[in-house]
């Protein structure tokens, strides 16, 4: 593969805003690129600069002989899980669940969430 075609995958971008005490300004990061990132006053202009420097990245790495990782793929989630606990703790968010009047599962997501 060349360099164009890595630069047509999805891979995973970062942007967020750093406030270091002096400044302000936008960090843009490729997550399977390590090292790879880029600043910019806007959000905007921080993703035109990682574009750039993903570009020399992957060149870079290409010409050194290194492979270029692929993206990572999300994982599907169900929304579902096992949890055991304790009997105590069972009792207990049962307990705090029938007094608030709502099921033991949605009690949980309410703790959880919080």
């Amino acid at each position: 593969m060349e360099a164009k075609d890595y630069l047509n995958l999805p891979y995973n971008i970062s942007i967020r805003r750093i406030n270091d005490g002096s400044s302000s300004y936008y960090l843009a990061t490729v997550q399977e690129f390590d090292g790879c990132q880029s600043t910019g006053e806007t959000i905007e202009s921080a993703a035109e600069s990682l574009e750039e420097a993903m570009e020399g990245w992957v060149e870079t790495k290409l010409q050194n002989g290194f492979s270029i990782p692929h993206p990572f793929c999300a994982p599907e989630y169900s929304g579902k899980f096992v949890l055991r606990v304790p009997k105590t703790l069972h009792k207990q968010l049962a307990t705090e669940a029938e007094r608030e009047g709502v099921s033991l599962n949605q009690y949980a997501v309410y703790k959880l969430a919080r």
